[in-house]
């Protein structure tokens, strides 16, 4: 293997789920420039059908799907629809997810509901659904989104139940890497500790930051930039010999 060449994803069919925002948007737009054709996955259509635009504008294939990743029958008929326009699927990043910070004893079952039914319930059934694909056509990648948060409890945060469909994140990637890797399909995941995104709005009060930028031995937080070239190493032959693995990209912050 070229070293040079490695890290090129060009003819590759990607879906990333949460592509609309944040670090799924940084993503897509990183496996593009590498040379994926894209299919962008959100609840947001108007937002998907932007970085699809924006995607096509430098020369690759995308095009933007609305979905709740919550729902099976949601899931199973965008699969189906990348698939037609795609002729297969290589690669699959989950990376939608929300949190809901309220104190365990306050927390409303919905708001549980809520957060284990995008980011766990919905990783699950991406994987299945796109999972039945690589088995078929004996190959596959998939690259979902856990966080530091699924092995640590973050200092002064209320988290449980995020912290709980982050953990479920993890173990469902080990365990789907030792069931399919004999379809020749990887699982990993990515575990960024605190980034700069649409869904940590707090962080763009510096007051409030540093008490928390503090704990991290970088003394700062990731810039969405810094996520997406982890999620382009684990899609690529660069990591070809790399499954069941959960890459943190924390700053540090869980050594101490």
């Amino acid at each position: 293997m070229e070293e040079q060449t490695c890290f090129t994803l060009k003819g590759e069919k990607a879906i990333v789920t949460g592509g609309a925002s944040g670090i799924g948007k940084a993503i897509a737009g990183a496996f593009a420039r590498a040379g994926a054709d894209v299919a962008i996955v959100d609840l947001n259509l108007e937002g998907a059908e932007k970085v699809a635009q924006t995607i096509t504008g430098i020369g690759r294939d995308s095009f933007a799907v609305q979905v709740d990743v919550a729902n099976p029958h949601s899931i199973e008929k965008m699969v189906e629809e990348v698939y037609k326009q795609f002729g297969r699927i290589d690669l699959l990043v989950n990376s939608a997810g929300i949190n809901i910070r309220t104190p365990a004893e306050e927390m409303e079952e919905r708001d549980w509901d809520a957060v284990l039914g995008i980011n766990l319930k919905g990783t699950f059934l991406c994987c299945k659904y796109v999972g039945r694909k690589m088995i078929a056509q004996k190959k596959g990648n998939i690259i979902n989104l856990a966080s530091a948060s699924g092995m640590i409890v973050p200092k002064g945060r209320t988290t449980a139940a995020y912290c709980a469909s982050k953990g479920g994140v993890i173990m469902l990637t080990k365990a789907l890497a030792v069931e399919w890797a004999q379809h020749h399909i990887r699982v990993n995941a990515l575990a960024p500790g605190y980034v700069f995104s649409p869904i940590n709005p707090w962080m763009n009060n510096p007051e409030l930051c540093r008490p928390t930028a503090d704990l991290i031995p970088m003394q700062r937080f990731a810039e969405i930039t810094e996520i997406s070239p982890a999620a382009l190493f684990l899609a690529s032959a660069a990591s070809s010999f790399i499954t069941g693995t959960i890459l943190p990209l924390d700053g540090g912050y869980m050594c101490y």
